[in-house]
C-alpha cells in the first residue's frame, strides 16, 4: 500500500485517476473546513459585537472605526498651503450665467427674508437631552453621535 488508509497502489493501472480523484477529495475537504472556519468566526465577531453594543455602545463604535492612516514623512508648510488656497479662490471667476438666473431672481425678489435666528447652548441641551447615542433620526430628524 502506498497511501496508508486507502486502496491506492502504486501498481494499479489506473493510478493516475484514483490519485486525482483523492486529491480533488482532499481539497474539497479543505475548502469544507476552511468554509466552517470562517463561518464560525463571523458568528463569533457578530456575537461579540452584538454583546458589546447591548453592553457598551461607545466601545463598540470606537472598535468599528478603521485606523487612521499617516502618511510617510511630514506634510505641506502651512506657508504652501496657504499659497496654494489663495491662488485658487482669490482669482476671479467669470460664470456663464443663463436666462433662467434673472427668472430665479426675479421670482425671490418677492420673497421676505427671514427674521435672524438664534441658537442657544440651552436649546442645544433640550433637543438632544432624550436623543440615544448612535440611533437613526426620530421624528425631529437628529443624528445623535457623542456629543
Amino acid at each position: 500500500m502506498a497511501f496508508a488508509g486507502t486502496n491506492i497502489s502504486l501498481f494499479q493501472p489506473d493510478i493516475t485517476q484514483k490519485l486525482t480523484e483523492r486529491i480533488d477529495d482532499l481539497k474539497q475537504k479543505i475548502a469544507t473546513w476552511g468554509k466552517r472556519i470562517r463561518r464560525f468566526t463571523e458568528r463569533s465577531r457578530r456575537f461579540n459585537q452584538n454583546r458589546l453594543f447591548q453592553s457598551d455602545q461607545k466601545r463598540l463604535y470606537k472598535s468599528l472605526e478603521r485606523p487612521k492612516v499617516c502618511g510617510a514623512g511630514q506634510g505641506p508648510d502651512q506657508a504652501d498651503i496657504i499659497a496654494f488656497w489663495r491662488g485658487l479662490w482669490s482669482e476671479p471667476v467669470n460664470h456663464s450665467e443663463g436666462p433662467w438666473m434673472e427668472v430665479v431672481a426675479s421670482q425671490g425678489a418677492s420673497v421676505t427674508p427671514m427674521d435672524p435666528i438664534t441658537i442657544t447652548p440651552e436649546d442645544v441641551d433640550e433637543a438632544v437631552r432624550k436623543v440615544p447615542n448612535w440611533k437613526s433620526p426620530g421624528l425631529e430628524g437628529l443624528h445623535h453621535y457623542w456629543l
